[in-house]
Order: C-alpha cells, then structure tokens, then sequence
C-alpha cells in the first residue's frame, strides 16, 4: 500500500523595521495629499485678512511703510551707501524677500498649535501644516511685487539679463523659511517659550541680514561668517538679479545656499522623529 506524503508549510516571518535615510521622511504622502495642501493654502489667506478693512492691501502697506522708514533713517540720515542705486528700490528690493521669510516664519512655526483639532483627530501628513504656511506667504509676496514695478519705472531703472534667476533666490527664500519653521513648529508643541521667542528672533535676524544697508560694510575678513545667514544669501542675490549689485554668485552665497538646505534636510529629519508624539503632547 502506497505511503502518502503531506506536505507541511512551515509559516512565514516578516519582519517590520522602520523606514531609514530619505525614506523615512516618506515625503510621497506629501503629493498624495496636495489637495489638502491647497486647501490649507487657501483657508490661511482667507483667515490672514478675514475682517480686515484692508484686506490683501496690508500686503503692500507693510514693505511700503517699512521701506520709507528706512529711506528716511538710513538713506537721509545715515547717508549709507547703496551701490550707486536709489535707495527706496534698494531698500524694497530686501524687504520683498524678507517679508515672505518673516510671514512664513511666524504662521508655519505656529501651524501645529494653532490646529490642533486637525492633529489630535484626524490622520494626515503633519507637514502639510508649516508646508502650506510657508507657500501662502508667495500670494503676499507677488502682491507687494507690483510695487517694486511701479518704483523700476519711476527710477528709470531697468532689470538687469540675470533676473531669470529670481524664481531660484526665491525658492532658497521658501527653503530657508522651511526649514527653520519645521525646528520651530515641533519644538513649539512641547515648549510654548517658541511664541516669545520668535519676536526677538526675527528682529535679530533682520539687524543681521542686509536689508537696511550694503553687504559690502561687512569686512572681507567676516564675509564668510556673515554668510552662515542664509538669509544674506537671497537678498544679494534678489539685488544681484534685480539692479546688477556686485553680489553675484560667489563663495559666500554657496555658503549660505549650503546652511540653508542644512537648515531644511535637518528640521525635515527632526520634524518627522517627532511627529508621533504631536497628537498626545499638543
């Protein structure tokens, strides 16, 4: 009599290891909730300017107001130097970046707080929150654009050939914006001290960037220090494209180009190691 033969299947075994390198970061989620991201983009101007008599015009009445201010004490009083340019332009053309990064910084370090609703109720990628404040800042920015136009026109001053290269001092301003906000925004949800630093933090940060006055005042032998801001990186390259400054593409602007994606892959990095414990400590 023939013997049959079973056959067993031994179970398998899977292991479950978390994610490491860029993947962990599992930025695809990021695309597959875009219409979040618009939305969340779109919610942010609304509120921004929701009863407000002025409404989107508080986007120009700032830099404007700001710029005038500085023509006054540091054009006519100070008398500094501006490269032979006008110093309203030369003064605005720093304010328009500067006013995105400062907007972003505020709104996307307070993202997570300021929603807490969405984080502790519903699941979604908690990036979506400080990314969607940083680009709400754009509208603000194209906004008070049209009034650089208006003083170019004024001032008979014509953009230089190197002004296709605004959109990438651009998006080195959204990078920069990013990546502190990131740090900023998670360690706000354990340490509410974030909301009374960012105040004194902007405005040191403004005393150290080159908006009021020249970067060519800095000392050579300070350049590179001085270039760890990355934020001196965009506005000589915005007045670099823009009025043809001698603050082109050199080595302290990749020094700063440097720092600032630093600034984005840690905070991405930082961000994401303590999205888990958003919901419970917020």
């Amino acid at each position: 009599m023939a013997k049959s033969i079973e056959l067993v299947r031994q179970p398998e075994t899977i292991f479950i290891k978390p994610s490491t390198g860029l993947a962990a970061l599992n930025l695809r989620d990021l695309w597959t909730y875009r219409e979040l991201i618009y939305f969340m983009i779109w919610r942010d101007i609304k509120v921004r300017y929701k009863q407000t008599m002025l409404g989107a015009a508080w986007a120009i009445i700032q830099p404007v107001l700001t710029m005038l201010v500085f023509t006054f004490i540091f054009g006519k009083v100070a008398k500094l130097p501006t490269d032979g340019i006008p110093y309203p332009i030369f003064s605005y053309t720093a304010l328009l970046p500067w006013g995105l990064f400062t907007t972003a910084l505020n709104t996307a370090s307070r993202s997570l707080t300021s929603n807490q609703n969405m984080v502790t109720k519903t699941y979604f990628p908690r990036l979506v929150l400080p990314l969607a404040s940083v680009l709400g800042g754009l509208v603000d920015f194209v906004i008070a654009f049209a009034i650089l136009i208006v003083l170019m026109i004024y001032y008979k001053v014509t953009p230089t050939a190197a002004i296709w290269t605004l959109p990438l001092f651009l998006l080195l301003t959204v990078i920069t914006a990013l990546g502190v906000a990131l740090w900023l925004s998670a360690i706000n949800v354990q340490y509410r001290d974030v909301n009374y630093v960012l105040p004194f933090l902007t405005q040191f940060w403004l005393f150290i960037t080159p908006v009021a006055y020249s970067a060519k005042l800095v000392s050579e032998k300070w350049s590179i220090v001085y270039s760890i801001n990355p934020m001196a990186g965009v506005v000589n390259g915005f007045r670099w494209a823009l009025l043809g400054t001698d603050t082109g593409p050199n080595l302290n602007m990749i020094v700063s180009i440097c720092v600032a994606l630093l600034f984005l892959i840690s905070g991405l990095f930082y961000f994401r190691s303590m999205e888990k414990t958003f919901a419970d400590t917020i």
